[in-house]
C-alpha cells in the first residue's frame, strides 16, 4: 500500500505519496525557516524531489542531473546549512535548500572538487554508507561500503584470537551477502573530537556486529529546582542520578533487538526484575518450531555413541546441568547433521575437535539457528581426561562443534560448557589424538570422520 510512499510522524494524515519509490528521506530545514523542507530521491535514479514537509505530493524543486546513480546518503549540515548528498557511485555534491534557491553553497572553501579528497570514493569504488558532520560544522566524517579506515593514532594494533578473528570474519561475509553493510553509520559525539562507528572488531567482551549508532550524552533525570553549590560539592547518593550518562543506543546484525552501553549499574542487583535484558521482541519462527517440538516427544538423552571411522565413543551426558547444550547435541545427532564430519583439529596431548559440516573450524550452527549462550556447572569442570565440551570463539558462541579432551584441562573451566563424559571407547579418542597432522592447521593428513551418532 505504501511501497510509493513516505511517512513521518507516523500518522496517517502525513504520508505523501509519490509516483516513485522513495531511496533516501531527510529534512534539509533550519528552525526558523518558513517552510520544512524534506528531501526524498527515487529508489533507481539519481533524482533528487524536495517537499513540504507538512504535506502535498507535488516537489517544490526536482534535482533531474545532480547525480546519475541512485543515492545512498543525504545529510543536512545546520551549522553552514549545506547539503550533502552520495550516489552508488561514490559521486558526491554539495548544494543548498528553499531559501537560496537550492544553488551551490558559498559557504564553502573551495570552487572544484578536484581541490578536495571528495573523488576518493569514486577512485576507490566504494560509496559512503554513513555521513556525520560534527557540532560547529567544519568537520565531515564518512564511513564507506569497502570499510577502509586511515587513522594516525599511535596505539597499539587490535588483538583478537585467531579463532575468534575468523569467526567475525564470517560474520562480515555474511554481512556482504545480504547487503547489510550499507546499513551502517556514523556520529560524532557532542564535542566534535569523537567519532563513533560499527565494526568487525566490535567491542571483544560482547559477541555482536553493531550496525546502527546512536549516543545520548544528556542527563537522564533532572531535579525542578537548580541545585546549589553546596548541593553539588556534597557527597550525596541522591544526586547521581543527575550526572550526565553518555549512552550509546545501537542495533546489531541478524539480532532483533537493540543494545545500551552505558556506564551506569543496575539501581537494584538484588530485586527479581532487576535484570536490564527485556525480552519483548517477538520470537522468531525458528523459535516457535523449537518450543513447539520440545512439546512433543522426548529431545534429550543421558548417552550416545560416536561412530568414528576409527571405532566407537561411548558417551554419558548431563542433560540436567546443561539442558541446551544436550538437547543442541542430541538434536543434531537424530537429524544426521555430523554424519561425515571430519575431526578438523587435532592436538597431541590436548584434545580431538570436530563438528564443523566445512570442516574448516569456522562453521557450523545451533539447531536453532546462529549461536546460543554458556552453561557452566560447578560440578562439570575439566578436571579430568576424555571430557566431551563446546568448543567456541568467546563467551556466548556456541554452535555445533565440540571436543573431546585427552588429559585434565583446567583452564578451561568457565570458558567452555562441558556436557558429556566418555565412557568407553578412550583407547579410541587417544588414537585420534596421535594421528599425524599438518602442523600450521592442525589438521590430520589423512581425514578421520564421524559415520554416525547414536542417541540412546
Amino acid at each position: 500500500m505504501y511501497e510509493r510512499s513516505y511517512m513521518h510522524r507516523d500518522v496517517i494524515s502525513h504520508i505523501v505519496c509519490t509516483k516513485f519509490h522513495p531511496g533516501q528521506c531527510e529534512w534539509i530545514y533550519n528552525p526558523g525557516d518558513a517552510i520544512s523542507t524534506v528531501v526524498c530521491s527515487e529508489k533507481s535514479t539519481g533524482k533528487i524531489h524536495v517537499y513540504d514537509g507538512r504535506g502535498g505530493n507535488q516537489p517544490l524543486h526536482t534535482f533531474h542531473t545532480l547525480h546519475s546513480s541512485p543515492l545512498c546518503q543525504i545529510r543536512l549540515n545546520p551549522r553552514y546549512r549545506v547539503v550533502v548528498s552520495a550516489d552508488r557511485a561514490g559521486m558526491l555534491e554539495y548544494w543548498t535548500g528553499l531559501p537560496t534557491d537550492f544553488k551551490f553553497p558559498r559557504q564553502v572553501e573551495w570552487e572544484y572538487k578536484t581541490d578536495t579528497d571528495l573523488y576518493e570514493f569514486a577512485k576507490c569504488r566504494t560509496f559512503p554508507t554513513g555521513l556525520a558532520f560534527s557540532p560547529d560544522g567544519k568537520k565531515m566524517a564518512t564511513i564507506a561500503a569497502d570499510r577502509k579506515m586511515f587513522t594516525e593514532l599511535q596505539q597499539m594494533r587490535q588483538q583478537l584470537p585467531d579463532m575468534e578473528f575468523g569467526r567475525r570474519m564470517a560474520v562480515e561475509r555474511e554481512l556482504e551477502k545480504v547487503d547489510g553493510i550499507r546499513l551502517t553509520n556514523i556520529i560524532f559525539d557532542e564535542t566534535g573530537h569523537f567519532a563513533l562507528y560499527g565494526t568487525m572488531l566490535g567491542i571483544k567482551q560482547e559477541n555482536i556486529r553493531v550496525v546502527q549508532l546512536s549516543l545520548f550524552q544528556g542527563v537522564a533525570k533532572s531535579t525542578k529546582a537548580a541545585p546549589t553549590i553546596e548541593l553539588k560539592a556534597s557527597d550525596n547518593p541522591a544526586l547521581q542520578s543527575t550526572d550526565p550518562d553518555p549512552t550509546i543506543f545501537c542495533t546489531a546484525f541478524k539480532k532483533n533487538r537493540f543494545y545500551m552501553f552505558t556506564k551506569r549499574e543496575p539501581e537494584d542487583t538484588k530485586s527479581a526484575d532487576s535484570d536490564r535484558d527485556v525480552f519483548n521482541e517477538k520470537p522468531s519462527k525458528e523459535e516457535v518450531m523449537a518450543a513447539t517440538q520440545a512439546e512433543g516427544p522426548k529431545r534429550v538423552s543421558d548417552s550416545a555413541i560416536i561412530h568414528t571411522t576409527m571405532g566407537d565413543i561411548h558417551l554419558k551426558l548431563y542433560p540436567v546441568e546443561c539442558p541446551k547444550t544436550v538437547e543442541n547435541f542430541c538434536v543434531h545427532s537424530r537429524n544426521g547433521y555430523y554424519n561425515g564430519h571430519i575431526f578438523h583439529r587435532v592436538i597431541k596431548g590436548f584434545m580431538i575437535q570436530t563438528g564443523d559440516p566445512t570442516g574448516t573450524g569456522m562453521g557450523g550452527e545451533s539447531i536453532w539457528g546462529g549461536e546460543f549462550e554458556d552453561e557452566f556447572h560447578f560440578s562439570l569442570r575439566h578436571d579430568r581426561p576424555y571430557t566431551l565440551s563446546m568448543a567456541n570463539a568467546g563467551p556466548g558462541t556456541n554452535g555445533s562443534q565440540f571436543f573431546l579432551t585427552v588429559v585434565p584441562t583446567p583452564w578451561l573451566d568457565n570458558k567452555h560448557t562441558v556436557f558429556g563424559r566418555t565412557t568407553k571407547g578412550m583407547e579410541v579418542v587417544q588414537r585420534i589424538s596421535n594421528v599425524k597432522i599438518n602442523p600450521k592447521t592442525d589438521k590430520p593428513y589423512e581425514d578421520i570422520s564421524i559415520i554416525s551418532i547414536t542417541i540412546k
